[in-house]
């Protein structure tokens, strides 16, 4: 092994994706895939034994226990390893999860379907000590640079609950709330984030658990 190659922990749930992903991977003589992980547990304990130089991590990781995705898993493993290069790989473009990446220490954010030749030049440069963004999310990003809408107590209570998986009529039974309360909420939640569905709005809760 030569000294510029680069030491790689995949970590994503989806073992087509990790397949897929290694495969691309594979024709570049100094990337090298020493590990993978679909769960955080299984991730951390890679760190000691694999001693990885980037880590690519799925924003999108489902997962159970403390750590409930990619976000919260990069800062446990920065807090074990703080040196540690982490790039963010994901199929979301939403500048409030590249935020919030960043944010945890991430160095990079990279989309899945980006050509090959963008996340090797992501790895390169998190594994150099730099940063990565894609232009395309860099220039979204900046466009959205306004202060996030903040959220009532009432509507963060509520983002919690549909995190943890809870029905409308669930929620309001446990608030004292009537259901249509309940879904007054969470259209305003919509609306303030800026989602579009009821699918979005529950990947965002599930996505950003215990961060709001």
């Amino acid at each position: 092994m030569s000294a510029a190659q680069i030491r790689i922990l995949l970590v994503d749930d989806h073992p087509m994706v990790r397949e897929g992903l290694r495969s691309r991977l594979s024709s570049v003589a100094h990337l090298e895939v020493v590990a993978e992980a679909g769960e955080p547990q299984e991730a951390l304990a890679c760190l000691s034994s694999c001693a990885p130089t980037v880590v690519l991590m799925d924003v999108g990781l489902k997962a159970r226990g403390e750590i409930q995705n990619g976000i919260e898993l990069t800062q446990a493993m920065l807090a074990r390893e703080p040196g540690l290069r982490v790039l963010m790989f994901s199929m979301y473009d939403n500048p409030e999860y590249v935020q919030r990446a960043l944010q945890a220490g991430a160095r990079g954010y990279v989309l899945k379907d980006a050509p090959a030749s963008e996340i090797v030049a992501a790895i390169d440069a998190v594994a150099a000590g730099g940063t990565f963004l894609s232009e395309a999310l860099s220039k979204r990003l900046f466009r959205n640079q306004q202060p996030r809408p903040m959220l009532s107590p009432r509507e963060s209570e509520i983002l919690s609950a549909l995190a943890r998986g809870e029905s409308s009529k669930q929620i309001a039974k446990a608030l004292d709330l009537s259901v249509r309360t309940v879904e007054t909420h969470r259209q305003s939640i919509k609306r303030k984030l800026g989602l579009e569905g009821q699918a979005e709005l529950i990947k965002y809760a599930v996505e950003h658990a215990r961060t709001f």
